[in-house]
């Protein structure tokens, strides 16, 4: 917890609605969740809409529906899209303070520089060459009909230093970093600013995110300074801590992770809990634990277990986390999701045999038919003709009848239960027959059994 008199841990979850969410972003979330929650916290989510042309409103809701369905539901939500005049306020205010400068270089003009500076083996940063432009310069190049883009300008003199939740103390030279293009020529929004006030705004006490964005945070820290300096004094700069990305089981950055979406994650009929029991615990010392309930995941939460190392994400694991959570989940959590019939003590005679909940469908027909007649060679035809005429209908028919059959012929092991299995259900594996047995029902199980001795 806390301690008395300061803010409550507070983090957001910021996606961009240009997709669905994918394995990266759903760890994202669910690790913001789990600190803030830990905490006694708030979790906010943060639509970052500022790009008009790729958000789509539908992704919106894919994102909403998402984090409902892994149980991840925000405390508040805020939309970029509706703050642009809170950005332009502290856009006029950072620019007061001689912060934000006017650039005019194009695309072309951009790429040309770095390419020289590479020649050059320097490092491909902005040459700042716009804050050598006068303001008569500037007034004469408006007047042209050039309309700038906006950088936000580094303090070279002070060294960007910050301890970090998960990789420890970092120092960057501000030097050897690039202004920042803030705003484009269109007027539209880039990341760094507007992420930067709804922190200040939202009170975000803690941001956790992938490494890959380190060096935005080292940026990112002189934006927050200039900021409380210009027109949030009083607030506090969040703490951050960057966790190691996601691979494949190829051990490399993989595209496939990126396609890896809870849409995806829902048609193979992954539980949401599966999700959250890998994915709470991948790229920490702990273990993953199928068994572990959210709140056990959540209060066992601790950056200090995150290692520097990246982590593995293994969908055929997935998979055996899934069947794992899926053998343990009771009739009531999957009855509105099972085929017509199947009661609690269908559920409980197949659900050891299933990977997913849908798989149970397949398994029913067991039970509903109708099955294909195996192929049985004549001994065994004569086997299950005599099982068929010793059968006693009881509250135990498969013990009473391998019992019958094994005192009368000998039979025991493979050679006794084998093919009353296949003769009753067309399979040589599957549900446990003492359970199976009495959902096929005494009617069905004697006609199958004497199909099968006709063979």
């Amino acid at each position: 917890m806390t301690n008395p008199g300061t803010p409550p841990i507070t983090t957001r979850f910021a996606p961009s609605p240009t997709g669905r969410l994918h394995v990266g972003n759903i760890r994202t979330a669910l690790h913001n969740w789990m600190l803030a929650r830990k905490h006694g916290g708030r979790f906010f989510l943060r639509i970052d809409d500022t790009d008009a042309e790729r958000s789509r409103e539908d992704y919106v809701e894919a994102i909403r529906d998402d984090l409902n369905w892994l149980g991840l539901a925000p405390d508040a939500e805020a939309r970029q899209s509706a703050r642009l005049e809170t950005y332009r306020a502290a856009f006029d205010a950072l620019r007061a303070a001689g912060r934000i400068y006017p650039a005019f270089e194009t695309a072309q003009e951009l790429e040309l520089k770095r390419k020289i500076a590479l020649g050059r083996g320097l490092p491909p940063i902005y040459d700042r060459a716009a804050l050598a432009l006068s303001d008569d310069e500037i007034a004469a190049r408006k007047n042209a009909g050039e309309t700038p883009h906006w950088r936000f300008r580094l303090d070279h003199e002070t060294p960007i230093v910050w301890e970090d939740g998960i990789r420890g103390r970092q120092t960057f030279d501000p030097a050897q970093l690039s202004d920042p293009v803030v705003r484009r020529a269109d007027g539209s929004w880039l990341y760094m600013l507007p992420s930067a006030v709804d922190d200040l705004d939202m009170g975000v006490t803690d941001v956790l995110r992938g490494e890959d964005h380190v060096s935005n945070t080292a940026v990112q820290l002189q934006i927050f300074t200039a900021l409380i300096d210009a027109c949030y004094p009083g607030r506090q700069i969040p703490r951050f801590a960057h966790e190691a990305l996601l691979v494949g089981t190829e051990g490399k950055l993989s595209k496939r992770l990126g396609s890896l979406g809870c849409d995806a994650f829902r048609e193979r009929g992954i539980e949401p809990q599966a999700l959250i029991a890998l994915l709470a615990r991948l790229g920490t010392s702990l273990p993953v634990e199928p068994d572990a309930e959210l709140d056990a995941l959540t209060g066992s939460f601790d950056l200090a277990t995150f290692g520097r190392a990246p982590a593995r994400f293994d969908e055929a694991e997935l998979a055996r986390v899934n069947a794992a959570i899926v053998h343990r989940l009771p009739f009531a959590a999957v009855a509105d999701r099972l085929p017509e019939g199947m009661d609690e003590a269908g559920w409980h005679a197949i659900r050891p045999n299933l990977a997913t909940v849908a798989e149970a469908a397949d398994w029913w027909r067991l039970v509903t038919g109708p099955i294909a007649a195996p192929a049985l060679d004549e001994a065994d035809r004569g086997y299950v003709a005599r099982a068929e005429e010793v059968l006693v209908w009881s509250e135990t028919p498969w013990q009473a009848l391998t019992s019958a059959l094994k005192n009368e012929t000998g039979r025991k092991g493979r050679a006794l239960f084998l093919p009353l299995r296949q003769a009753l259900t067309g399979m040589e594996h599957g549900p446990d027959m003492a359970e199976l047995l009495p959902l096929i029902g005494e009617a069905a199980a004697r006609a199958r059994l004497r199909r099968a001795a006709e063979g």
